[in-house]
């Protein structure tokens, strides 16, 4: 091995990579023979059906813990890795159907301490197929579960099924679960989380959570939501972190983590979106008492501190779980670059720097066949990193970096090995996540955020207009797209979503919510 240092941080290279596998495929299990031992998966419109006979050797996990046969159910979004004779080496569960995977083990109550045995790509809780219980969604890759949605849109756009206020002051996305949509912002000298009903948009209850964020480039919470077995999560652009119960918007405990953590505000706020992992509830305060923290989700009280090298303050972006060969660790930008960290401990495991802007790195990494893809704004653009692990340890190796992904706060989708984003300054972009090239590029509706369901991507421009995108590599295609009515006066930065069969926006106090099922 060969030592390097790049940029801000030690990173170790491997000079005998392991050689890639054959092939690997996305998709959802269709149907499961279990006497055969072998799964129907069927992957996006363009990938098709392939069915796979799973030998007795392969490794079957679930979000990379150690799992079985009986993991594999229907409805149940995995990653199927072949060798070069097309045999089945490894299978991994991304996102379970509904709640939790069969085959979990049974050892430990699914939500442990040390989080390893519920599946944090299986869901946030007990949560439907079609819920978005948190930013990111299910499997943290921006990708919705939804199936039989329109493949394209009339000239004025989908039907839009209601609209309602009461949202309050601030660029939150939402969250959906057991039927509710979950928000926050500025309401009076507050911040505060809302509920509306899904069906009906009714304002179900609305709760203070810290005085309200008065910030540069617009006021109000930045965070969205997390919703986790029956709570939901909130983290304030002042810091203030709140547990609340979903039903009644009762609080549970509240803190505020720039003071108990010795950190200071970023210029734009805190804009994390908390991330829950069994038991843990990881969040970035990038103060000098920790840069990471896992706190106990039902109490709130720490249970490590990950200090990174350099106490580099918190970026604007939200951490994701990355599993490679056994080690799990979170993966999280900072203010001068990308980092990982063990799980269990907290961790310091390795850096990288070739992504990150001196000014504000806001898209959450992706993670995908033991890749780490981040990028950034202001001119900098985006990087790759190959993740091994030996024994305890996780090396990471610089692949490429590109100026052709330039994600400034927008976030990225990870799909069939793909990475799709709004680059600076505003054209849409699709990328070969294992080395790079570019494979097209549209203008679309310029800068803005971006998602994905049922094989398409939905492009919101900061400035209002809603498109309708084909998620193939194969070329840029647009199948419609909209301007919403009733627009505030603000930059449309909250991140569209789609749950249920539904299309939501959220515009400052307003929330739109389109039929998009066929």
């Amino acid at each position: 091995m060969q030592k390097r240092v790049w940029g801000l941080f030690s990173v170790v290279v491997l000079l005998c990579a392991a050689p890639l596998l054959a092939g690997t495929f996305f998709g959802t299990i269709e149907s499961v023979d279990a006497d055969a031992r072998s799964v129907v998966v069927a992957g996006n419109k363009n990938a098709g059906t392939k069915t796979f006979e799973i030998p007795e050797k392969a490794s079957i996990s679930v979000a990379g813990k150690k799992s079985d046969f009986d993991a594999l159910v229907e409805g149940a979004a995995v990653t199927v890795s072949t060798d070069a004779s097309n045999k089945v080496t490894k299978i991994n569960v991304r996102a379970a159907a509904g709640a939790a995977a069969k085959g979990t083990s049974t050892k430990k109550p699914a939500a442990s301490k040390s989080g390893g045995d519920s599946a944090r790509t299986a869901g946030a809780g007990k949560v439907s197929a079609g819920d978005w219980p948190n930013y990111g969604g299910p499997a943290y890759d921006n990708v919705s579960r939804e199936t039989g949605l329109l493949k394209s849109w009339p000239a004025g756009g989908p039907t839009l099924a209601w609209q309602a206020q009461g949202c309050g002051e601030g660029y939150a996305s939402v969250s959906v679960a057991d039927g509710m949509i979950f928000t926050m912002g500025n309401v009076g000298p507050n911040e505060a989380v809302t509920a509306f009903s899904l069906d009906t948009g009714k304002l179900l209850w609305q709760q203070k959570t810290g005085a309200a964020s008065r910030l540069q480039a617009g006021n109000g919470p930045r965070g969205t939501p997390t919703y986790d077995n029956g709570q939901v999560y909130s983290l304030g652009g002042n810091g203030d972190l709140t547990s609340l119960d979903a039903k009644s918007g009762n609080q549970s405990w509240r803190k505020n983590i720039l003071q108990e953590f010795d950190g200071d505000n970023i210029q734009w706020g805190i804009s994390e979106s908390v991330l829950i992992d069994g038991d843990r509830l990881i969040c970035t305060p990038g103060g000098s008492n920790g840069t990471i923290v896992a706190l106990d989700k039902n109490t709130g009280k720490p249970e490590w501190r990950a200090n990174v090298p350099g106490k580099p303050k918190a970026g604007y972006s939200s951490a994701i779980v990355a599993e490679v060969d056994g080690v799990r660790q979170y993966v999280q930008f900072v203010q001068n670059g990308v980092v990982g960290v063990k799980a269990d401990s907290g961790e310091f495991l390795w850096g990288n720097d070739a992504s990150a802007n001196g000014t504000a790195n806001c898209s959450s990494p992706v993670f995908g066949d033991n890749m780490v893809f981040s990028a950034s704004g202001y001119g900098k653009g985006g990087a790759m990193v190959k993740l091994a692990a030996k024994g305890r340890k996780v090396f990471a190796t610089p692949g490429y970096h590109t100026n052709k992904m330039e994600s400034h706060h927008g976030g990225m989708v990870l799909l069939d090995g793909h990475v799709y984003g709004s680059s600076d300054p505003g054209v849409v972009r699709c990328l070969d996540l294992a080395t790079g090239n570019v494979k097209w590029e549209g203008r679309s509706v310029g800068k803005g955020s971006i998602t994905c369901a049922d094989g398409y991507l939905y492009v919101r421009s900061e400035n209002g207009p809603v498109a309708l995108v084909e998620a193939s590599p194969s070329g840029y295609n647009e199948t419609g797209r909209f301007e919403q009515p009733d627009r505030s006066n603000a930059n449309a930065w909250a991140h569209p979503v789609v749950s249920h069969g539904k299309l939501i926006l959220r515009d400052q106090d307003r929330l739109l919510v389109y039929n998009v099922k066929e």
